[in-house]
């Protein structure tokens, strides 16, 4: 039985039989406390007086439904440390499920490390509002286009990693499989989870068709409408919060891609700059890297890249 010490001797001293008793305790542990109120049964004198060598082979068949345990009673045992009637059961759909399984394999198996910066926007925003205000307008006024931040973070890693090949690759086990071209996913919010559609060779793709790609790919998303090939494969991932007032994170990277880039909020900030404080517009960014993949110095490599296009938007239109 799964019980403390302390539970196993109180039950042997008020002759209760503890295979009777339910468990409180963590990971439904039998603790003294368990005991209380539970009454007196005789306890049968065969186990006492059985001869110490079949003990083992007794014991073999209790182990045998241990995995069972891991699963299917697991739910038993968090419910029962709370009151009947306080909580809402929502079953998990395969979604739910897939994504849970593959981001616990994410954390046990891939050794990860974490590098952060702060890029400075205010280049950014400024040739964002000129891409914006040149798009074309269809009779009813509507623009082609409309370029968001997001859209520039997509294209600027996807031109990092070309900058930095060996930061474009995944781990596949016994070897290392380099990427000729930069397929960036994009974290997308729905109900009940989330999609990290691919953006196939955002390096060669401008702003506009960044932008109007990313917009097709979410809606199509949040109605579940993906194709598996528009959701898999990749070498990296965006998250970005900022819309929702992050200002810094960590993110879970999505094997087996090897890094995540998470994007926290931009917001204006006074910076020492030549001596002076000046207030500038930036935003933190921090890179999650897989370690068999990328060492520091690489990550490191990759993220001053991406901050370099961040902070020269220029160079991207080129």
């Amino acid at each position: 039985m799964f019980a403390s010490p302390l539970a196993r001797r109180l039950a042997k001293e008020k002759g209760i039989d503890i295979a009777a008793v339910a468990g409180s305790g963590p990971h439904g542990r039998i603790i003294a406390r368990d005991l209380d109120g539970a009454r007196a049964q005789p306890v049968p004198a065969a186990p006492a007086a059985a001869p110490a060598a079949p003990a083992p082979q007794a014991a073999a068949p209790a182990a045998a439904p241990k995995p069972a345990l891991a699963t299917a009673p697991g739910a038993e045992q968090v419910k029962a440390l709370f009151e009947a009637g306080t909580f809402e059961e929502v079953p998990l759909d395969g979604m739910r499920k897939t994504i849970a399984r593959r981001l616990v394999e994410s954390e046990q198996v891939t050794p990860i490390f974490f590098l952060t910066v702060d890029c400075d926007l205010d280049d950014l925003m400024a040739l964002r509002e000129q891409v914006n205000a040149a798009a074309a307008k269809d009779k009813d006024g509507k623009p082609a286009y409309r370029v968001s931040v997001n859209d520039f973070v997509i294209k600027a890693m996807a031109l990092a990693l070309q900058k930095v090949p060996g930061a474009n690759a995944v781990w596949a086990e016994d070897r290392i499989l380099r990427m000729k071209h930069s397929d960036v996913g994009v974290a997308v919010a729905i109900d009940g989870g989330l999609y990290a559609p691919i953006v196939k060779k955002a390096e060669l793709k401008s702003l506009s068709a960044i932008s109007n790609e990313m917009r097709d790919l979410a809606l199509r998303a949040r109605n579940k409408k993906l194709k598996p090939e528009e959701y898999s494969g990749g070498s990296t991932s965006v998250s970005n919060l900022g819309m929702m007032g992050m200002r810094n994170f960590t993110a879970i990277i999505n094997a087996p891609q090897s890094s995540i880039l998470a994007v926290g909020a931009s917001e204006q900030r006074a910076v020492v700059r030549g001596g002076e404080v000046k207030v500038v517009t930036q935003m933190t960014t921090t890179l999650t890297c897989d370690h068999r993949v990328m060492d520091g110095a690489l990550g490191a490599e990759l993220l001053s890249a991406f901050k370099g296009f961040i902070e020269k938007p220029m160079s991207m239109l080129v």
